[in-house]
């Protein structure tokens, strides 16, 4: 099965109704050229800093921006991953992404799991918890094209959630992203290889572009990598769209030829979800 899938790379402002109204415009180019999976970026209505989730936060059944996607999910008949947003839970908020489904309808929610805590000496600190919660959920769709798994960010450095969700029959692991211009050369393209080849699906991140004004430089670089562990297409730093299309035949062939699920010492060791 062959699946068009969009990956939205936005240049993400400070000012909710204008980055709304960019991902409208990017989907609606994205359903002009046949698109069958569209994708967003992490924390794509909202600046990436601990005071704006505080400030652009949304709950669930009061958000102006996923009644949009939902509409848009509707009208064009198509799936959208709403990249993340800053989600409103009582007390708490979480970096939530969204699955909606060609009827408008959420068929999936994740809430991240890791936490983006780090202090890389003279060039990056940053600490999620400072503001956000972390999810607890690991995350499986059943979609047209079959089951999909969802991270977000951070939590693709953590190999173990990307197996749970391969064993659990995900062939496309998305996870919308906004790696920075310290770890985003240094291990983006890396990871997503990586846990496309340790798992022998199809890995995708979307992330938003470079904008240089903001506090937070987002990598860009967009990427899909296939089960043999290759790029099948990434973007650059700027605001872009572009659609690939992937063949999900293509997994079956990768685990015939290199049979690493079989020949995998399952008497020996295995990941357990609690």
């Amino acid at each position: 099965m062959k699946i068009k899938i969009a990956l939205c790379q936005i240049n993400v402002v400070d000012n909710k109704e204008k980055n709304i109204e960019n991902a409208t415009s990017m989907i609606l180019k994205a359903v002009k050229q046949n698109a069958d999976f569209i994708v967003l970026p992490e924390m794509f209505n909202c600046p990436y800093s601990n005071e704006k989730f505080i400030e652009y936060c949304e709950e669930e059944t009061h958000s102006p921006t996923l009644s949009k996607i939902a509409k848009l999910a509707n009208e064009n008949n198509t799936y959208i991953l709403a990249g993340s947003i800053p989600e409103k839970e009582g007390s708490k908020i979480f970096n939530t992404s969204y699955l909606f489904d060609k009827n408008g309808e959420i068929i999936a929610k994740h809430q991240k799991m890791h936490l983006f805590d780090i202090d890389v000496k003279g060039k990056i600190y940053f600490k999620e918890s400072d503001t956000l919660s972390s999810g607890n959920k690991v995350t499986i769709a059943k979609t047209d094209f079959g089951k999909v798994g969802i991270g977000i960010c951070y939590d693709i450095r953590f190999p173990e959630l990307a197996k749970l969700m391969a064993e659990a029959g995900a062939q496309i692991l998305f996870y919308p992203g906004a790696f920075n211009m310290t770890t985003g050369p240094a291990h983006w393209e890396l990871t997503f290889r990586s846990r496309a080849l340790d798992n022998q699906v199809y890995c995708v991140g979307v992330a938003p572009a470079l904008n240089k004004d903001a506090s937070y430089h987002s990598y860009g670089h967009s990427i899909i990598a296939n089960p043999w562990g290759e790029v099948i297409v990434q973007l650059d730093e700027q605001e872009n769209m572009e659609i690939a299309e992937i063949d999900l035949e293509e997994i079956k062939k990768v685990r015939t030829e290199l049979p690493l699920l079989k020949n995998k010492r399952s008497d020996l060791y295995k990941i357990n979800l609690i």
